[in-house]
């Protein structure tokens, strides 16, 4: 397992491996664009080459990207379904140009619908950018705190849209706070086995690829996106030991998401943790 960091990309997306090394970052994810809306920065050769060779200096061989925050694959708005749509396909195709490994989205809400016929939207989405495709990078859904009428909080949703599009292409990034706040206890060595055997029976460990390391403010299933530096939340150090613990996720990289000038901390904290875990 590899720890890294959700870095800004300020200045340009070829600043990003620097200040991931300055971090202390084995591995890193970055957006490539705002993630509030508007036009993506071009990535003209020079950007490319700047990075791609940042990041070999710096031996930085995994990295990935979030897409924005407004994706919405199950909108009842045309206009917001398709913008997501196109957004993703852009991603994916920006993500490729510069060995991007996995490219990783919410689902979006299934606000004015019945559960069933957003599930079914967003398959469709995903659909109309998967097929016919070959991106390079590959996409991941993202599980959901369970806050509002979000898609893809119990591993049923993710399960089932993945049955849905059956591309080999598609995984799960887990992200450890939205799994506590919707349900799925990782506090405890016993929690995290049972938790993992039942993602395995619903979805498939093999389609397991990122996780997001957050602690939660918000508790067992209260349902709320709040997170927490690590050690300092509901999970609390405990459970992340008994994350790095589980030999499912041995091989799997872990990203923090916390503001950028408190990320260090959590960088350190998860090292330490890998330390009490290795004695």
């Amino acid at each position: 397992m590899k720890f890294g960091a959700h870095v800004s990309i300020a200045g340009g997306i070829d600043k990003a491996p620097l200040r991931a090394y300055e971090l202390g970052c084995e591995c890193f994810q970055i957006f490539t664009r705002s993630p509030r809306g508007g036009a993506p920065p071009p990535l003209d050769s020079k950007t490319i080459d700047t990075f791609l060779s940042e990041c070999s200096k710096y031996k930085l061989t995994d990295y990935y990207v979030h897409t924005p925050y407004y994706i919405n694959l199950a909108s009842k708005n045309e206009g917001i379904r398709s913008a997501s749509i196109s957004v993703i396909k852009e991603e994916l195709q920006r993500g490729a140009v510069i060995g991007v490994k996995y490219i990783m989205t919410h689902l979006g809400s299934s606000k004015g619908l019945v559960k069933s016929e957003a599930i079914n939207r967003v398959a469709d989405s995903l659909r109309q950018i998967l097929d016919n495709s070959n991106y390079g990078a590959k996409l991941l859904l993202e599980n959901a705190a369970g806050q509002g009428e979000t898609i893809g909080d119990f591993f049923e949703e993710l399960a089932e849209i993945l049955d849905k599009i059956d591309k080999p292409d598609l995984g799960i990034c887990l992200d450890t706070a939205h799994l506590l706040a919707s349900g799925y206890d990782v506090r405890t060595d016993e929690a995290v086995k049972d938790t993992m055997k039942n993602f395995d029976s619903i979805v498939s460990l093999h389609k397991l690829k990122l996780l997001h390391g957050n602690d939660s403010k918000a508790g067992l299933g209260e349902r709320k996106d709040r997170h927490e530096h690590i050690g300092q939340g509901k999970i609390g150090e405990t459970g992340f030991i008994s994350i790095l613990n589980n030999p499912n996720l041995k091989y799997i990289d872990m990203i923090v998401e916390m503001p950028v000038e408190n990320v260090r901390d959590d960088i350190k904290n998860l090292k330490r943790l890998k330390k009490i875990r290795n004695e």
